[in-house]
């Protein structure tokens, strides 16, 4: 992983006095990752109520959550096949077929990524992720290897936003929350940080990212 350091050309914040954002923390499914159990699910459900149905009471956000915190897979899906037996098929999908779930990169904010590597800024990233399917993500995407550390959920056993998850990544990469920009597309997850002292930004596009970095003096 990068391991450059941070740019002594990058202007002070005008956020906070005395300090300069020089480290950016990522979310990654949603900033920098298309995911979305919907690009398996509509090749397995031929009618889109269905679908939609079958995520909001069976495959639930709730369910993959915990698998998220450091629920094995293979216990997650062994109960919820047992209470849904109908649903058996579809349910073991949710693992077997996950690499289904990535659409991709999303582009436009790996690109806003690329510039903050080069320019030296300190990378991190903080994510709510299985510690079984994220090293298929590390395999796919080579941008994972530009961040200095990355704080995985299920690695950790705590989910965002726990505020001891973000303490974590702090003690851990010696992180000044001060000098320090969050991203993340969860307005709760943002809030988290920021009241850590952080500079937050709930994510809705690379536009928007990137005005909020040019405010706090970062390249962008």
């Amino acid at each position: 992983m990068s391991s450059a350091a941070a740019s002594p050309s990058l202007p002070p914040s005008p956020d906070r006095a005395g300090s300069r954002v020089d480290t950016v923390v990522f979310d990654l499914g949603g900033v920098l990752v298309d995911w979305d159990p919907r690009y398996l699910y509509r090749s397995l459900f031929d009618d889109e109520t269905a679908m939609e149905r079958f995520l909001a009471e069976v495959c639930t956000p709730a369910w993959n959550l915990a698998q998220d915190a450091g629920r094995p897979w293979a216990e997650a899906v062994a109960g919820l096949s047992a209470e849904y037996p109908d649903y058996a098929e579809q349910i073991a999908a949710y693992r077997a077929r996950w690499l289904e779930t990535l659409r991709g990169p999303i582009q436009p904010t790996v690109d806003l990524l690329a510039r903050l590597r080069d320019e030296g800024v300190r990378l991190y990233a903080l994510t709510n992720w299985s510690q079984e399917t994220f090293p298929l993500a590390r395999e796919r995407f080579d941008f994972l290897g530009w961040f200095e550390g990355i704080v995985v959920s299920g690695e950790e056993k705590l989910i965002k936003p726990d505020p001891e998850i973000y303490h974590r990544l702090i003690r851990r990469y010696a992180i000044d929350p001060a000098r320090t920009l969050y991203i993340d597309d969860s307005l709760r997850n943002v809030a988290a940080a920021e009241a850590l002292g952080m500079h937050g930004w709930h994510f809705q596009g690379a536009d928007g990212l990137r005005a909020r970095m040019q405010v706090l003096g970062l390249p962008a």
